[in-house]
């Protein structure tokens, strides 16, 4: 993992900051840069594994042990007691970003009602409730900041994931209700839409070379986008540089659309 950020001068130093889905991929990209930046982080993640490994990965390395908190973001209770201990392992909450998320590909014939509402339950659902449960915090914080992650999918036409598209679409109608009423009270809501982004999970699971090349031919930018081409976009929206933006999307694809 990078450490371009580790000696930068930041505003992020001792500030809380909650990343959901942050043991590996994206997330654990995340976890790495704003805890380089000097920020108080803590993660959630339903991988126990992968979160120890990244916890241990960053001891000694940055101002601020990383906090882990395990939970299934799916149980209520769980998401609620974990958003509570992660606020006060940091210290309160000042940048909230809702990366978790499960991109499983099904087909629209062998799609059931249980199966359409456990897709929405890892990639819609927890976004509200989360935020929900982070409120408090967000509330005390000056000028807080919500990330939630999208994705391109749902504009690509993509037949391959319609309950996946389909709450990648609502997350972006979530983000414009939740900067409508919590922009008065000086919280910002942003979302982020990564296009192909190459990670170990996606290299085991769905892509190929051959996949690669074809996605990377379409983009302008011809190579492949990582998880470090997330981090800058993020840390952006989640600093002052953006502190006259909400409601608002960006796109991170290398030029794909």
């Amino acid at each position: 993992m990078s450490s371009e950020y580790s000696s930068q001068v930041s505003e992020f130093e001792n500030q809380g900051i909650l990343i959901t889905g942050g043991g590996s991929g994206i997330g654990a990209s995340l976890v790495t840069a704003f805890a380089q930046l000097g920020a108080n982080v803590a993660f959630i993640d339903i991988d126990e594994a992968a979160s120890r490994k990244l916890v241990d990965t960053l001891s000694g390395r940055t101002r601020h042990p990383v906090f882990y908190a395990h939970a299934d973001l799916r149980d209520q209770s769980q998401l609620a007691q974990a958003v509570t201990v992660a606020a006060e392992a940091t210290g309160g909450i000042k940048v909230l970003v809702n990366n978790a998320a499960w991109d499983d590909r099904h087909d629209i014939d062998t799609v059931t009602s249980d199966y359409w509402d456990a897709n929405h339950a890892v990639n819609l659902k927890p976004v509200f409730f989360v935020t929900q449960a982070a409120l408090p915090h967000l509330r005390r914080a000056e000028g807080a900041s919500i990330i939630n992650f999208s994705s391109i999918s749902y504009l690509l036409n993509m037949g391959a994931l319609p309950a996946y598209a389909a709450a990648k679409a609502g997350i972006i109608g979530l983000t414009k209700s939740l900067a409508g009423r919590l922009g008065p009270e000086n919280i910002r809501v942003n979302a982020i839409l990564p296009g192909m982004i190459v990670t170990e999970r996606q290299k085991e699971l769905w892509l190929t070379d051959a996949s690669i090349s074809q996605t990377m031919n379409r983009q302008c930018l011809k190579r492949v986008l990582t998880a470090e081409d997330i981090v800058g976009p993020c840390i952006f929206l989640a600093s002052s540089a953006s502190a006259a933006m909400t409601a608002q999307t960006i796109i991170i694809d290398g030029g794909l659309l």
